[in-house]
């Protein structure tokens, strides 16, 4: 599925991490959202009906920060991804 938002390898993002009752804000760059393969998603876990389909690369605070994560929602103004008990929302800044 193609990612709605407009992503720029250059642009400046907006992440917001959620954690049960916690929420962090944070701003990163160089983002990159690439749908996994069915082979790719076997060698990176479990094949689960949990098991992430996209693979998230950021730059957060001059940290390369990769996640596997499922998609939740897809707009042109934000996209959200669950990685295990957290909830990933890139928007543009």
């Amino acid at each position: 599925m193609k990612i709605r938002m407009p992503i720029k390898f250059f642009g400046n993002y907006l992440v917001t991490v959620r954690s049960g009752s916690s929420e962090s804000k944070e701003r990163c760059q160089k983002l990159t959202v690439v749908e996994m393969s069915s082979d790719q998603k076997s060698e990176t876990t479990e094949n689960t009906d949990d098991a992430g389909s996209y693979q998230i690369i950021f730059h957060d605070a001059g940290c390369r920060r990769i996640i596997v994560g499922k998609l939740k929602e897809n707009l042109e103004e934000r996209v959200v991804f669950v990685v295990d008990d957290k909830e990933y929302e890139f928007s543009p800044l």
